[in-house]
């Protein structure tokens, strides 16, 4: 039998945090050791198998009030480690921002961002959340501001993959396009990714919980935008640690192919990268052939490199919203935490 370690982290004002496991739904399981703060409350498990279904409550004398969501899944790393970070009184949806402007006189224009926060941010404050900054922002929330009335519906596929268990909860920045064209390829990504690495993203760390380091930032975009994410983490990657490129139209006005050929793979060791295109069409030749760059420069494929065609699939907002929860799984999955504990 191996002990899984849960450690539950929530700014408690009443009652005390209990566990009920899939060892027995009906038994309150009591913290092994509990902060002085009461912030953190400790259980050790005992378990054969290699992963454990539980949920956090509080128990206020008579009364349980259950976690919201569905149950929570330790998975058993070398460490047997879960910290987890509940909420009880919040609901089970994201919210999305108003739309926010921050300066940036490397642009000459302000920087236009939504930000989605997932359920429970304003209640758990112990929490700090990986980030993924995405790009044509309009796009990602909204049909009425999407073109055509088509959007990502990125709020409610975080929400379903949280729902799921799959996913640690994500902060994503929805950038609004200035000059797409101009910004997303050479050589005016240049000084648009100054912009996110100087400005937006230190904007961003300032005001919301996020964990800023390159482990838990990403970018994701398509078309265009996929060339920019790419551009930005090949570039940076002490900063960006993970790039998601749908439909990417590599080459149309950029190097980053002979770059990732030529150029010393070197800090770049321990990005992650998802490159996925439709076909007839949709950059399929020019994606598979990025991908097939960063496998020959040593990149492994299925740890350090994702890579999906998809039959038939268009070039379009409907499409990227039907498969953007897989590099979301890439990014802040919790197998992926599992395999590195």
């Amino acid at each position: 039998m191996a002990k899984a370690r849960i450690r539950i982290f929530y700014p408690l004002t009443f009652g005390s945090i209990v566990l009920r496991t899939e060892n027995d739904w009906y038994r309150d399981v009591a913290a092994d050791h509990v902060s002085e703060d009461r912030t953190m409350h400790e259980f050790l498990i005992e378990t054969g198998a290699p992963c454990l279904n539980f949920k956090s409550c509080i128990r206020d004398g008579d009364r349980l009030i259950w976690s919201e969501g569905t149950n929570k899944i330790v998975f058993l790393n070398k460490d047997n480690i879960q910290d987890v970070y509940p909420h009880y009184f919040s609901g089970l949806q994201g919210i999305i921002s108003e739309m926010q402007e921050v300066p940036s006189p490397i642009m000459g224009r302000s920087q236009r961002v939504r930000v989605y926060l997932p359920a429970g941010y304003w209640e758990n404050r112990l929490k700090r959340y990986p980030v993924v900054y995405m790009h044509d922002g309009k796009n990602l929330f909204f049909p009425e501001e999407a073109f055509l009335g088509r959007e990502w519906m990125v709020d409610e596929n975080l929400d379903l993959l949280d729902s799921m268990n799959l996913v640690d909860q994500t902060i994503v920045v929805g950038i609004f396009a200035g000059d797409r064209m101009n910004d997303y390829t050479q050589p005016g990504y240049e000084r648009y990714g100054r912009s996110l690495v100087e400005e937006l993203k230190p904007w961003i760390d300032s005001r919301y919980r996020t964990l800023s380091d390159a482990r838990h930032t990403g970018v994701m975009g398509s078309s265009l935008g996929g060339v920019v994410s790419f551009y930005l983490a090949w570039e940076w990657p002490q900063v960006f640690g993970n790039a998601a490129c749908l439909s990417s139209t590599f080459s149309y006005q950029d190097d980053l192919v002979e770059r990732v050929l030529n150029e010393p793979v070197q800090p770049r060791e321990n990005s992650k990268f998802y490159l996925d295109s439709g076909w007839p069409g949709d950059n399929y030749e020019v994606t598979l052939h990025m991908a097939n760059a960063l496998i020959r420069r040593g990149f492994a494929f299925g740890r350090d490199v994702m890579y999906f065609a998809f039959p038939l699939a268009e070039h379009s907002e409907a499409a990227w919203s039907a498969r953007c929860h897989l590099p979301f799984q890439l990014f802040s999955g919790k197998l992926r935490r599992a395999a590195e504990g």
